[in-house]
């Protein structure tokens, strides 16, 4: 029960960040002593733009903020694997690679020991394939490896903090007054819909109003808002009507409802509950239990080296080494950074040759840039080996130019 309580408050704080994000960074803080850890944040990375920041970050120090961005984003050995795990699924070091062999390696060595850390705990908010966002609680020595508490807990949290960052995404993370939120809001690109507790439309802003006079995709019906596709209307229906509960009682399931517009295009709708904490002033001041929001729905493509992996058959661990290979420069330097010898780099080297019908690094390269191709901007950046990677991104190569040429030298 305690622990339930716990929860509940909580989840009532995230969604209450939703709308501010000031709040996040103490909201971060709860969560990491809830899930049993000693910092958490926020993560985005974007493929085109080739960034990885902490959107909100509680207990990491600016200076190893930086020196990730700096030189350990290329060299954190989990990167590549995240894109391969589902949205909401929680997971640790030890479903990406053995602790043992995390701890050999150079980011743990010089980035996660000295904070005084050992693991994390994880789960993907919204992935595509041109970014994704990812919440993570770092474990201090004293707390252990991940356990069975730890996924549990962050199990719970994880579907509300999506939410959250959804709705966050819809309103451009724009700080709003909640006692004004439909006023804030009129101006958003989403279809925004205030409702009470039986599903009665109380506010609409000027996207809304234009989606339901067009009609194809939502509807009010003796004023209650309701979606014109059957299966969405009831989701939709049972969202809000447990919207004036509990947070910690919501239906998981209403967190994104898929909605189809005209010419099938593919809608979204996030319904965040205004029952509790600081979004009650907003229910109050308009008789609403609940804010709606409607936009089109991003293609849920496969990101590029999950392309790959799934066209070559490569498996995780092989994809770690052709990314380390091509980013840090060779065999010596892939298997200082993974954490492995040298001849089990070459090992896994001749698997990758041989899936790919290659012999020299220098083909492997150009494979991975043929994946990547989409989302580069300019051919002359492609024959450099796209630049030094200063963030997380499995598609980038550090210092590519120089790599090529030894690459060239042929199969290390």
């Amino acid at each position: 029960m305690a622990e339930l309580e716990q929860a509940s408050t909580l989840i009532g704080d995230i969604y209450d960040a939703a709308l501010d994000p000031a709040l996040w960074s103490p909201v971060l803080q709860r969560l990491a002593n809830f899930v049993g850890g000693r910092a958490a944040a926020l993560c985005a990375k974007d493929v085109v733009r080739e960034t990885v920041r902490f959107v909100h970050v509680y207990g990491v120090e600016p200076e190893f903020v930086q020196s990730y961005f700096d030189r350990y984003a290329s060299l954190d050995p989990s990167a590549i694997s995240r894109f391969f795990f589902p949205v909401e699924q929680v997971f640790s070091t030890t479903d990406i690679m053995p602790h043992e062999e995390f701890r050999e390696t150079i980011f743990f060595k010089e980035w996660v020991r000295p904070q005084g850390w050992i693991d994390f705990v994880s789960a993907l908010l919204a992935k595509s394939q041109v970014k994704y966002v990812e919440c993570v609680v770092f474990r201090h020595e004293s707390d252990g490896t991940t356990d069975g508490k730890a996924r549990r807990t962050m199990k719970l949290i994880v579907p509300h903090l999506r939410r959250a960052v959804l709705i966050s995404e819809a309103i451009d993370l724009r700080k709003v007054e909640t006692a004004r939120l439909a006023d804030t809001l009129d101006g958003i690109a989403a279809a925004l819909f205030l409702v009470d507790a039986d599903g009665h439309i109380v506010h609409a802003n000027v996207s809304g109003h234009q989606m339901l006079k067009e009609g194809h995709i939502l509807r009010s019906v003796s004023g209650k808002l309701g979606a014109c596709n059957q299966n969405s209307d009831h989701t939709i229906r049972q969202a809000i009507a447990v919207a004036g509960g509990d947070d910690i009682k919501i239906d998981v399931k209403g967190i994104a409802v898929s909605l189809v517009g005209p010419n099938s295009e593919p809608y979204i709708s996030h319904v965040l509950p205004l029952s509790s904490g600081a979004r009650r002033e907003a229910g109050v001041a308009y008789s609403a239990v609940a804010a709606v929001f409607v936009r089109k729905a991003m293609l849920d493509l496969l990101h590029p080296m999950e392309a790959l992996a799934n066209f070559y058959k490569l498996t995780p661990t092989e994809l770690r080494v052709l990314m380390a290979v091509i980013q840090v420069g060779g065999v010596l330097q892939a298997a200082d950074v993974l954490g492995i010898s040298q001849a089990t780099v070459k090992t896994h080297l001749s698997r990758l040759f041989e899936k790919t019908s290659t012999n020299r690094q220098a083909d492997l390269v150009r494979i991975v840039a043929s994946f990547a191709t989409p989302f580069i901007t300019s051919s002359a950046r492609l024959r450099q080996g796209f630049g030094t990677v200063q963030a997380l991104n499995p598609g980038d190569h550090a210092n590519g130019q120089r790599r090529k040429h030894q690459n060239d030298n042929g199969r290390q």
